[in-house]
């Protein structure tokens, strides 16, 4: 039976945190713990640095909700951008990779999470009202782009059925199935993301 080996207390509390991470189990978090403390004092300093800079800067963009460090991302600062034609995902890494993929000309919008009954989250817990709010602006197209799931699918038909009710003369589509269910947009090949976009078929709202 393998020993336990007593790590110094301020150790252990790194090893935790790292073990905090996605995908990283004790075996890696312990690595990563170590690789910090073999590197330079500097090289370590920097690391917690950007992370405290990270957490202190960025903030929800006040139009679309994606990651900014300032009123506006990126995105929605760029005026060449077809503010027409809204894209509707569910996180802000969503956004990321579709951005990678370098196809999309128009805007996004990020809901914060998807429906989910089960855990409590409903229509008032994610950003459905801004949404709706930004379709008066002249938008002509709500593109779903939420995860292939079932979370994902309640998720899109609910939007597709309110958005008809509230704003009927506003075309929603959502993106073919060309993805994995369950698939993460990040792991996914930009040729997929292209198809689905370009295969999108019109949401018809639920009777």
């Amino acid at each position: 039976m393998a020993k336990n080996i007593p790590y110094p207390p301020s150790v252990e509390k790194l090893i935790d945190e790292f073990a905090k991470l996605p995908g990283i189990g004790k075996r890696s978090a312990e690595r990563c713990a170590f690789h910090i403390l073999g590197t330079p004092r500097d090289s370590a300093m920097a690391l917690a640095l950007a992370i405290r800079d990270a957490r202190k800067n960025l903030r929800a963009c006040s139009r679309c909700f994606h990651i900014a460090e300032g009123e506006l991302c990126a995105i929605c600062s760029d005026p060449s951008r077809d503010t027409g034609q809204i894209c509707v995902t569910e996180l802000p890494r969503d956004v990321i990779a579709l951005e990678k993929a370098d196809f999309y000309t128009g805007v996004y919008h990020v809901l914060q999470g998807r429906l989910s009954p089960a855990d409590g989250i409903g229509p008032d817990n994610i950003r459905v009202k801004e949404l709706l709010g930004r379709l008066k602006d002249g938008a002509r197209e709500v593109i779903i782009a939420t995860r292939p799931s079932a979370e994902g699918d309640a998720t899109a038909e609910y939007l597709a059925g309110v958005i008809a009710e509230k704003q009927p003369a506003v075309t929603v589509s959502r993106l073919a199935r060309g993805l994995a269910s369950g698939a993460d947009f990040e792991n996914a090949a930009a040729s997929s993301l292209v198809y689905a976009f370009q295969g999108r078929r019109k949401e018809t709202p639920p009777s």
